[in-house]
């Protein structure tokens, strides 16, 4: 299975009170159902892709309200051709919509009342029940992190954010084709909404997973300035010998200080040395102490001497 259905499963079969019950159920049933009215009257028509949803609306209905459910699967006729797992209720269709916070005497509501939502623990809740309807996030092992849910309109996608920020999630959100799209691209809060969610388990596996890839990449990114640096020092050391073997040759080495000079011989003797090791050596040598800004700045009176010898004989 995909990440996001492993998400949806853990979802799909946790325990909720009656509250969060009924918070998780009005976001199911908003965002996956439709009314539909026929001979046996109006129903309530509800359709997914993915089996365990289809299996907790069912089950939430069936414990929540004395309602009849008929149940439906079809192939989508498409290249894919995914299996649509169809749910039709009958019954007192306007209560569930009324308890369900999203009928009023005004009808169909663009986002619940408040009253499904007003708890920390029903907001949760009612989270899980959106990604559950139309709701999707990238596997921790592709390389971007990305989480939505699809809303049928701009007020239930603002809704959505909302219900977010109370979690310290920072959402966004974009008109895809009919529909407002809320996303998130931040691992972090990725693993924020999983967690809010309640889906401990995926939130696990999604973060071991980040963990040990970010660590890969920063040992990547190590290694990728060691090389560089490794590179910049083999050739500042390639310029000093130049530069040394030049003031050799026009015998101008002698003029320069007795520790500038102990510098080039050393340079001598370990062309591929770091002004760090450099350094170390000159102390074991010498027995003077030398930081690596001092070996650069001896490093500079070589440079700029062998640049007078080079002007001078047009080198």
């Amino acid at each position: 299975m995909s990440f996001t259905s492993d998400v949806k499963q853990e979802l799909s079969l946790k325990e909720y009170d009656a509250k969060e019950e009924r918070a998780a159920l009005s976001a199911l049933i908003q965002m996956m159902a439709t009314l539909n009215i026929s001979s046996k009257g109006m129903a309530i028509a509800a359709v997914t892709e993915n089996a365990a949803v289809s299996r907790a609306v069912y089950r939430m209905i069936r414990s929540r309200y004395q309602a009849d459910i008929e149940t439906s699967v079809r192939r989508r006729m498409n290249l894919n051709k995914n299996l649509i797992y169809g749910l039709k209720i009958y019954g007192p269709v306007t209560d569930i919509l009324k308890d369900l916070g999203i009928y009023s005497a005004r009808g169909l509501l663009d986002r619940p009342l408040q009253k499904i939502v007003s708890n920390d623990a029903w907001a949760r809740a009612y989270l899980a029940g959106a990604f559950m309807a139309d709701g999707s996030v990238n596997s921790p092992q592709t390389s971007g992190y990305h989480l939505e849910i699809k809303a049928g309109n701009e007020i239930h996608a603002d809704f959505l954010i909302g219900l977010m920020e109370r979690f310290d999630i920072h959402a966004r959100k974009i008109r895809r084709r009919a529909k407002w799209v809320v996303y998130l691209k931040s691992s972090e809060k990725i693993s924020d909404f999983l967690r809010a969610a309640g889906a401990y388990q995926c939130l696990l596996e999604f973060e071991n997973e980040r963990i040990s890839r970010d660590f890969m990449n920063n040992v990547q990114r190590l290694n990728n300035v060691d090389v560089a640096n490794e590179v910049k020092s083999m050739k500042a050391s390639r310029e000093q010998l130049a530069d040394i073997e030049l003031l050799e040759e026009y015998d101008q080495l002698r003029y320069l200080d007795e520790k500038v000079q102990q510098v080039a011989r050393l340079r001598k003797e370990n062309p591929e040395a770091t002004l760090n090791e450099l350094a170390e050596l000159y102390e074991t040598k010498t027995g003077s102490s030398v930081s690596k800004s001092g070996m650069k700045h001896r490093f500079v009176k070589i440079r700029d001497l062998a640049g007078k010898v080079r002007r001078e004989h047009g080198e």
